[in-house]
């Protein structure tokens, strides 16, 4: 089929790659428009662009897709179908009537499970054991299309949002050229999504990645996995941000810096036990840092101090002075919008 792709993100390369090596031919791209990021603002194409350009594929870049010239473009290029893989924008039903096939859409839930934009942080967020991908038609609701396939993936125990976004990449790219191939040759299927199991995937806001210490400690691993590496979780020390890697969980008794263990060769667990961390409160041990939650602590990963770049925990404790009893605190409204 002569097909054009609609993306945006990095998560898109893989189905590109995978579609270019097939029997279809892309005949064009559609993605955002260049945008000004980072601090200096210089402005950049998405990697859908970017890709487009490295295969001299056609890049078309309407700031929305129910803008006449991009409906006259696409209708002049006539495509037998649109595969969309995280494009970004809603697609106006004058867009989805101009392919035969329509707008297969690649998601990287097992719908109806986590529709919207953010399914593999919410999956992780929720402590789901298992999530997938699916190729649905795309219509006018939010991911609610009828389905033609279906993969899953088990959600590892320390998976991160990326993690599992990168498997899901390669895993769904596969899936939807073979459901290009099953729509060509006449054998694809499009069934009704369930009634049961809906839920929903809003995107994750900064104010949801802030940690709140007063949650149990597999809680708070769960929305740090979720919101790395985007938005990236955080947390305030002494007014300013305090950015979060993924966290483990610790032992819930751990051994003062300074004291003295029994046998040498023995670690901190066999060391003698202290008062159990509050909500926040940090711990500098000696080769780990842990702070208190709901029902015991978590060990610090990896830390961005306002400014900086991440480091380890520990070598970031080195500098910060900390005070015994030093507390994390949840952010403020201020702090949040800023």
């Amino acid at each position: 089929m002569r097909i054009v792709v609609a993306g945006t993100p990095e998560v898109a390369i893989p189905a590109l790659d995978a579609l270019a090596a097939s029997r279809h031919e892309i005949i064009a791209v559609v993605t955002r428009p260049d945008a000004a990021s980072g601090r200096g603002r210089k402005v950049s194409r998405s990697p859908v662009a970017t890709w487009a350009d490295e295969h001299e594929v056609p890049v078309l870049q309407p700031a929305r897709p129910s803008e006449p010239g991009f409906l006259a473009e696409l209708t002049a290029l006539a495509p037998d179908c649109c595969p969309v893989i995280a494009y970004g924008a809603l697609v106006p039903q004058a867009a989805l009537d101009i392919p035969v096939h329509g707008w297969v859409n690649l998601h990287f839930s097992v719908l109806p499970a986590w529709r919207g934009a953010a399914p593999v942080q919410r999956a992780i967020m929720a402590g789901d054991e298992v999530t997938g991908a699916t190729t649905f038609r795309l219509e006018r609701g939010l991911d609610t299309g009828p389905v033609f396939g279906v993969m899953t993936q088990a959600i590892r125990p320390r998976d991160t949002a990326g993690d599992l976004l990168a498997r899901l990449a390669e895993g769904g790219a596969s899936l939807l050229v073979a459901t290009l191939d099953g729509i060509e040759d006449g054998a694809a299927e499009a069934r009704p999504q369930p009634e049961d199991g809906i839920s929903l995937a809003p995107k994750i806001t900064v104010e949801e990645a802030a940690v709140d210490w007063a949650l149990p400690a597999r809680v708070i691993d769960r929305r740090i996995r979720g919101c790395t590496p985007a938005p990236g979780a955080w947390t305030t020390l002494r007014g300013e941000r305090l950015g979060l890697g993924p966290v483990t969980l610790a032992p819930a008794d751990p051994a003062p810096t300074n004291s003295a263990p029994t046998n040498p060769a023995s670690t901190e667990l066999a060391e003698p036990t202290q008062d159990p961390l509050k909500p926040g409160e940090l711990r500098v041990l000696r080769r780990a840092v842990q702070v208190g939650t709901a029902t015991g602590p978590v060990t610090l990963g990896e830390v961005r101090p306002a400014g900086k770049r991440a480091m380890p925990a520990v070598d970031w404790a080195r500098g910060a002075r900390l005070e015994p009893g030093t507390v994390l605190s949840s952010p403020t409204s201020a702090q949040v919008s800023s």
